[in-house]
């Protein structure tokens, strides 16, 4: 097993995101001295040459992959073409400079929508390409699986020291609160912030809330990032989450009282569900001694605290 060094230096890609910069925050909490990150002006992930030029001169001992390009339903129904492009071309160059500039352990991130739309549950990691995927997120699954294979390829082929982890749905601060790229929770969080607001009686939700969904804070993530780093050296990719899944209903019910419980909810049964269901088997991660932190309600609220305060920060 590999043991981090709080002095080696760690590449965290999308380091502005979600998930980046959540890894960032428990890196720094966690007395790392040498944490690189590149932002897209400084660095296009997507492009093969600057890449490379990027890890030539600074040499990351290890890279955490979580960059990508993001979005719920409705970004990925719209833009499939430039979902699938990107993840492919980042996941694409991003591993392979890790490789040719000898990177000692690269973790790559994908999620959980990779496997089949119709999957037994909870969801095991061998069920991968087992059944047809969601077609709402199509394109940007095909890349998540991709760029797992390609760790496996990297592996079979170089020896490369490259593992993937795919997390359930997450939230938590710094997440998209957008109209066209929120997913599920934070989208729901605007909505019924901005009828406390306006103080409008009623919040549309999309689909018929029947849906079932895990929910992993950010925070949990970054900490199983920086524990498979260390403890995890397997070819096969690995689940990350809760191994508990609730109904769009109940999200939405949790989020109403959280924000505005004055406010009533409604379905938009003509907009679609997705996925039926999707809950992960982490039995594997919780063999290794890792599990969650965050319960969900108290994830909730101290997600809408932190939208709160950085309101007018932010870009709907």
């Amino acid at each position: 097993m590999t043991a981090l060094d709080p002095n080696a230096s760690v590449f965290v890609t999308g380091h502005r995101g979600l998930v980046g910069s959540a890894i960032v925050r428990l890196l720094e909490r966690s007395g790392h001295a040498r944490i690189l990150t590149a932002s897209r002006a400084e660095l296009d992930l997507r492009d093969p040459a600057a890449v490379d030029r990027w890890f030539s001169a600074h040499r990351p001992r290890y890279v955490i992959n979580a960059a990508g390009r993001v979005g719920g339903i409705l970004a990925n129904m719209q833009a499939p073409a430039d979902f699938l492009y990107d993840n492919l071309m980042i996941h694409a160059t991003v591993l392979r400079s890790a490789w040719r500039h000898k990177t000692d352990k690269l973790l790559y991130l994908g999620s959980s929508c990779i496997y089949p739309r119709e999957c037994p549950q909870p969801i095991r990691e061998e069920y991968l390409l087992t059944g047809p995927l969601e077609k709402t997120n199509e394109a940007y699954a095909i890349a998540k699986i991709a760029g797992m294979k390609a760790c496996q390829a990297y592996r079979q082929q170089y020896g490369c020291n490259f593992i993937s982890a795919m997390p359930t749905n997450l939230y938590g601060p710094g997440d998209n609160f957008s109209e066209s790229g929120s997913h599920v929770l934070p989208a729901l969080m605007r909505r019924f912030h901005a009828a406390k607001v306006e103080q409008r009686p009623t919040v549309e939700v999309w689909g018929t809330g029947e849906p079932r969904r895990e929910f992993l804070h950010v925070d949990d993530l970054a900490r199983a990032c920086l524990f498979l780093l260390q403890r995890y050296d397997s070819p096969e990719t690995i689940n990350v989450g809760t191994g508990q899944d609730v109904t769009i209903r109940d999200v939405a019910r949790i989020v109403r009282d959280v924000v505005y419980p004055e406010c009533e909810f409604h379905f938009d049964r003509s907009k679609p569900d997705g996925t039926l269901r999707k809950r992960l088997d982490v039995s594997r991660l919780h063999a290794l001694g890792w599990r969650h932190e965050t319960e969900l309600e108290a994830g909730i609220r101290a997600t809408y605290d932190w939208f709160v305060e950085h309101y007018a920060d932010l870009r709907f």
